[in-house]
């Protein structure tokens, strides 16, 4: 039987309290179940934009996708996330990253590092996180327990072990880094590339007593007649993409609302992604694809 979807909503834009609460209010209404911001300078802080979230809804969960665990230090951020945990009835789900945004560190005058030492810095953060907010001691206190449930992003072999380790939520990035970039820029794995992650995964996830739910984070949405129009400046991006690889790309969803709809399933069928997190910029136009697949 497989896992019924979610569907969440990644909010990107800096808002006035009034705007914000009435974006969050709309994503309720459109249906999703999770409202998430990230964690980049320039946007949001995440813990009071989430607070904030939660108080202008009641049915969605909140959360991070992601947040940079460079940013953070680990006995500050049990703060955060309990705090939080309670400010929001216990509707918290954190995410945390290694980052890879090297221009964002070098602003904040924090270290950067190599990708090996920013995964050690994202396992340190995440059982040092499980010590503190397991205590009984910890002040103050999560509401959820055992803990707040954790999402871990992941893409290269050492990060998916330690989703395999220690995630609830295991969210396949369905992007790779692009070399010598210091701005964050990405590129999209192709449908084969992103078979040999979750099947990585699904081997290191073998003596899990419960099995995580798995997301995927969408890039591009678009209710059309014309696919190759609305994928074209993706194209455009990613010259070393086809046309007809960049129509098959996980992370893009493109075509009427029947295929979009199929084009859903098969991501849980194929991959087992039971839950999908849109982009801001997309929340309106796939809300008929939440509607169409509600209680699937």
């Amino acid at each position: 039987m497989p896992r019924p979807f979610r569907f969440g909503v990644n909010l990107l834009e800096p808002a006035p309290a009034g705007e914000w609460r009435d974006t969050c209010r709309r994503a309720e209404e459109l249906g999703y179940d999770v409202i998430l911001v990230p964690d980049h300078l320039g946007l949001p802080a995440p813990f009071p934009a989430l607070v904030a979230a939660a108080e202008a809804t009641e049915r969605p969960r909140v959360g991070t996708f992601v947040l940079n665990a460079g940013f953070w230090n680990p006995a500050l951020l049990a703060r955060e996330v309990a705090t939080t945990d309670a400010l929001t009835g216990g509707r918290l789900e954190l995410g945390p990253g290694s980052g890879y945004v090297q221009a964002e560190h070098d602003r904040a005058g924090l270290p950067y590092g190599s990708p090996g030492e920013r995964v050690d810095r994202l396992r340190r953060t995440v059982e040092e996180l499980g010590r503190l907010l397991g205590g009984e001691e910890h002040r103050p206190r999560p509401v959820q327990r055992p803990r707040v449930p954790l999402l871990i992003g992941a893409g290269g072999d050492r990060m998916l072990r330690l989703t395999a380790e220690h995630a609830d939520i295991a969210a396949f990035t369905g992007v790779r880094s692009v070399p010598g970039s210091t701005t964050g820029r990405l590129a999209p794995l192709t449908a084969e590339e992103l078979d040999g992650r979750v099947a990585l995964y699904r081997k290191l996830a073998e003596g899990r007593a419960q099995p995580a739910e798995l997301n995927l984070p969408i890039q591009l949405v678009a209710i059309t007649e014309d696919r190759a129009a609305a994928v074209r400046p993706l194209v455009d991006r990613a010259p070393d993409l086809s046309l007809e690889q960049a129509l098959g790309l996980p992370v893009v969803l493109l075509g009427t609302l029947d295929q979009i709809v199929e084009q859903v399933r098969d991501r849980r069928r194929r991959y087992g992604f039971s839950y999908l997190t849109v982009l801001e910029p997309h929340m309106e136009a796939f809300a008929p694809v939440i509607e169409a697949l509600r209680g699937e």
